[in-house]
């Protein structure tokens, strides 16, 4: 427990800190000139070269921090997240999870991820599987949005008293709306629903020629049509996350629940 004149110091840095990162979000030189290295970099696939304790983790290094203060200050017992890839992320959220426990001298079920993807390539499972952290894992092969794959997700859930979700799968419109409809109402008050590749509505309309998003049909779109459901009454864009970050693919994709 700090000393309540110590306590006093932090609470100034931290507003010191809060007041820093409205400027920047205000800043919109700043912001412009944010998205346009984002978009530059991608051309390099910049995101692909970072591994998380072994595994590709294809995430801006920005986002991953993201991802640890959100884990401690929410201390969630089950991260669910939607695609996999080379296991990185689930690496990632499963590492945070086990310093929680450390940290916290934790007894009783450890704090679980279950990873979602409809196809888990057998390369990418046979790491995963080997990884020193995989007994923290669960992994659903099938659609995010299948029934049989909900079903399974939502019993994971039964026993769980704070959840976080994750959501980087498809990319189009329709499967995040979806994919929100489905797994926001698992989140729990005061935790987060991340929506990764918000960004794709910011990136030039020929940067995805082989995918089926792009702009006006992306997860950022999906984001604004959920907001404006009663479900998505539950929850609000954390702005002043993603102003302190400033290079994130989730512009608009960290909704905090609420209520």
């Amino acid at each position: 427990m700090l000393k309540p004149d110590h306590a006093a110091l932090h609470e100034i840095f931290r507003s010191e800190c809060v007041e820093n990162v409205r400027g920047a979000g205000a800043d919109v030189e700043l912001q412009a000139k944010s998205n346009d290295w984002l978009v530059h970099s991608c051309r390099h696939k910049y995101s692909y070269n970072f591994t998380w304790l072994g595994r590709p983790i294809i995430q801006y290094p920005q986002d991953i921090v993201a991802l640890q203060e959100l884990v401690w200050t929410v201390k969630p017992d089950l991260i669910i997240e939607t695609g996999i890839a080379h296991g990185g992320s689930l690496i990632l959220t499963a590492s945070l999870l086990a310093l929680l426990d450390l940290c916290e001298g934790h007894v009783g079920e450890p704090r679980r991820v279950v990873g979602v993807d409809i196809e888990i390539r057998a390369h990418n499972r046979a790491a995963i599987e080997e990884h020193p952290l995989f007994s923290r894992i669960s992994l659903i092969e099938g659609s995010s949005i299948a029934d049989d794959v909900i079903a399974q997700v939502r019993q994971a859930t039964a026993s769980a008293e704070r959840v976080l979700v994750i959501l980087d799968s498809n990319h189009t419109h329709e499967h995040v709306l979806r994919e929100l409809e489905l797994y926001a109402p698992l989140v729990s008050p005061g935790s987060y629903c991340v929506v990764f590749d918000t960004v794709v509505e910011h990136m030039p309309a020929d940067f995805f020629p082989d995918r089926p998003w792009g702009p006006g049909n992306n997860p950022k779109t999906a984001v604004h049509s959920f907001l404006k459901t009663e479900a998505g009454q539950a929850f609000s864009i954390d702005r002043l996350l993603q102003d302190k970050l400033l290079i994130t693919v989730a512009p608009d994709g960290f909704l905090q629940r609420l209520v």
